[in-house]
């Protein structure tokens, strides 16, 4: 793949591949603002909007409804459309009040399944590192860019720090309260989110 980064345009032929844009139509395609994805693991929310969701049928009618703040990701209203959405991503559409997860696909590295109101509460996070930081407490630096604190009573015997890296948060969004853990370990439920093997899933056994 092309350089994708240092202008503030990005070409057609350069874009990831899973993008669906129609690439003997425009020579320039929109690029991604920076954001919690990078450019390789995202699509720009305007793209999505119109080729993956089929709101829109050309940029401009989707740039207009991100505008009036009729899309919400991970719970808040973007109006960004270059704003990059990536994997576990929750995308609802306001006028019709629907939901949907950006989930790993192996065939095309991402795909949207419609989710309930409820699920779309909860956004899983892999625990890419940890940290410790001022007061000894504990910074979880997560798959999407971000990170959360957890507060431990005594740094000499933190009994709050039960996270493993490469484990699997849940928090809740848009708040990030962490509701629920998940070690990567033998006999849980995993899912391949990048590689030749994105979109897999099983338990692991070893």
């Amino acid at each position: 793949m092309g350089k994708l980064g240092g202008s503030k345009h990005l070409r057609s032929l350069v874009a990831p591949e899973f993008w669906p844009i129609p690439v003997k139509e425009r020579f320039w395609t929109v690029k991604p603002s920076p954001g919690p994805h990078p450019i390789e693991a995202s699509i720009p929310l305007a793209i999505l909007i119109r080729g993956m969701m089929r709101y829109a049928t050309t940029l401009r009618e989707a740039r207009k409804i991100i505008a009036k703040g009729l899309i919400e990701v991970d719970g808040r209203v973007r109006r960004n459309y270059k704003y990059p959405v990536g994997l576990f991503d929750v995308i609802r559409l306001v006028p019709v009040n629907k939901y949907y997860r950006v989930v790993p696909d192996n065939t095309f590295f991402m795909k949207l399944v419609e989710i309930s109101p409820e699920e779309a509460r909860l956004k899983p996070l892999r625990i890419e590192n940890k940290t410790t930081v001022k007061g000894g407490h504990i910074q979880l630096n997560l798959s999407d860019g971000s990170n959360i604190i957890v507060r431990v009573s005594d740094p000499r015997n933190p009994a709050e720090d039960v996270y493993d890296t490469l484990g699997t948060v849940i928090v809740e969004i848009p708040g990030r309260r962490i509701v629920d853990y998940i070690p990567l370990r033998e006999g849980n439920y995993a899912v391949i989110s990048g590689g030749s093997n994105v979109g897999k899933h099983g338990k692991v056994v070893s």
